[in-house]
């Protein structure tokens, strides 16, 4: 939804790239762009205007002015005032003090608040608790019978007493739903409500009385981030006539531009709390502000990617293949199966195209990862699936007929096969490489052992090191004079430290995030 967005920062950006200060014209055509794209993005008007003036005052200020890297602070002021604009800090649900904990959803019909509740209830689910969705909204035809097909999707209770389609009260059934859930101990209810085609009213009257009468604990809006700036004016009438404590904002994979997204919580004063971002009920979670500043950076979210792995990867088969890796040797191979698991792991976190966005740097190579096919994976698993145990476990046995009977079993060419097994050892060389360094760390940089220029590699190398060293090049030779030969070393020396000085800038060094939230504040 952000690449537009994205793309238009990232060549902002980089005209400011390699400029040791920055004037203020620099800043002013800097601002004017960042406004543009916003603007072009569907950000209201009244917060763009906002975060521009932010923006350019800071960027005029001490901060930028004495930096060593005028460029990178412009960048993370952008990030931060970002960051401001989608509401700071993170929004966690509040709980009621006395189970059930009431959660009402609102919104236009066509938000999606029906597959919304599923996907929140399961959420919910998954973190413990014991929801129970309740079908309010008995206007829309049909919307009794589609949240009770959630609702088993998601393995989740739906309280349904009406048949809905304009039959029955939907505030006695949301009132109901409180002394139900108690009774069946449900910890969590969830109260579906019926939406409109557009802002009345009627709507905005039943709303408020179903919040009358269950007295919830959170009412979240519910918004579809494809509308535009139509959500601006959506979720201040529902602020208005209902009133709500948070934000749900959904079709976050779609294509628009996504305005919605960084407007509404500035515009509403409420956060955003959670977010939809596909068609399965698992593409759902928490709304972090600073990971999707970082997102739209296109700096990655590594953050979301490794509590996505901690989810979906077995902690104890990870440890043994950790093990095996680097104990090494006969029996500790890294076989095909151990291969086929790997590929099994990683399809259960979703597409594999979402997962590489999330890496850093990944921005400039979004039309590679836009082509990649998720059925990649399931005709890798095919192939090794066709295989015999022995074949698995020693990939050296496969020779030419064996190749062509897994081809035919697993329905690919024999190409295919020859590509799979020359990837499959290439990785595992990488592995063992990899595994080298963390196990023996002789002679290198911790982990990196066996890597071109990284240290820990072999007599070739450390042979090259030595014809390299300080006095003993290949084009001179050392004095046979002491005293000449020490002031020849010297100056050898001397030249060295300012190679290793221009080639390292401290002006285009920066910690990690994650490393800089360990220092304490006055080191940063």
């Amino acid at each position: 939804m952000f690449d537009t967005l994205s793309d238009r920062l990232a060549a902002t950006f980089k005209n400011l790239r390699g400029k040791g200060r920055l004037s203020d014209a620099d800043i002013d055509a800097t601002a004017r762009e960042i406004r543009i794209a916003l603007l072009e993005a569907d950000v209201a008007l009244p917060v763009v205007k906002d975060f521009i003036a932010s923006v350019r005052e800071r960027a005029r200020g001490a901060e930028v002015s004495q930096a060593l890297n005028p460029a990178q602070q412009v960048i993370k002021i952008v990030n931060e005032e970002l960051v401001t604009i989608l509401g700071g800090e993170t929004r966690r649900l509040r709980f009621a003090k006395t189970a059930p904990t009431v959660i009402m959803l609102c919104g236009l019909q066509g938000a999606g608040k029906t597959t919304l509740a599923g996907k929140l209830a399961k959420w919910l689910a998954k973190n413990g608790h014991q929801p129970m969705l309740v079908a309010a909204d008995l206007q829309r035809p049909n919307a009794v019978q589609q949240l009770q097909v959630v609702g088993e999707r998601a393995g989740v209770v739906v309280y349904a007493p009406e048949p809905g389609s304009g039959v029955g009260d939907p505030v006695k059934v949301a009132k109901d739903s409180i002394e139900e859930a108690r009774r069946r101990q449900h910890d969590i209810v969830i109260v579906d409500t019926a939406g409109r085609l557009g802002v009345d009213a009627e709507m905005m009257q039943q709303a408020a009385d179903i919040r009358d009468a269950v007295s919830p604990d959170e009412i979240l809006f519910v918004v579809d981030a494809m509308i535009g700036q139509d959500a601006v004016t959506t979720a201040q009438a529902f602020l208005d006539g209902v009133g709500f404590d948070g934000v749900v904002l959904t079709k976050l994979d779609g294509d628009a531009r996504g305005g919605a997204a960084l407007s509404v919580a500035k515009v509403t004063g409420r956060q955003i709390m959670f977010a939809s971002n596909g068609e399965k009920l698992d593409d759902f979670d928490a709304f972090h502000p600073d990971r999707m500043a970082s997102r739209i950076l296109g700096m990655g979210d590594v953050l979301t990617l490794i509590e996505q792995a901690e989810q979906h990867f077995e902690a104890e088969q990870t440890a043994k293949m950790a093990e095996k890796l680097l104990k090494g040797g006969k029996g500790n191979e890294f076989t095909l199966e151990d291969f086929k698991q790997q590929m099994l792991q990683v399809r259960k976190m979703g597409s594999l195209g979402k997962i590489l966005k999330m890496l850093p740097g990944m921005g400039e190579m979004k039309d590679q990862i836009d082509s990649i096919d998720d059925k990649e994976l399931d005709r890798v698993v095919a192939i090794i699936n066709g295989m015999t145990p022995a074949e698995r476990e020693d990939p050296k046995i496969i020779n030419g007929s064996r190749r062509a009977r897994i081809a035919k079993g697993s329905g690919v060419e024999v190409g295919e096969i020859n590509q799979l097994v020359d990837r499959f050892f290439e990785a595992r060389k990488v592995m063992k490489q990899m595994a080298g360094g963390l196990g023996g760390m002789k002679g290198g940089m911790p982990g990196m052992g066996g890597f071109p220029g990284l240290g820990g590699g072999g007599k070739k190398s450390r042979g090259k090191a030595q014809q390299t060293r300080p006095g003993k090049s290949k084009g001179k030779q050392r004095s046979g004079n002491p005293a000449k030969r020490a002031q020849e070393e010297a100056a050898a020396e001397a030249r060295a430290a300012a190679g290793a000085e221009a080639a390292f800038d401290p002006a285009n060094f920066e910690l990690p995030a994650e490393l800089k939230g360990l220092l304490p504040p006055d080191a940063k």
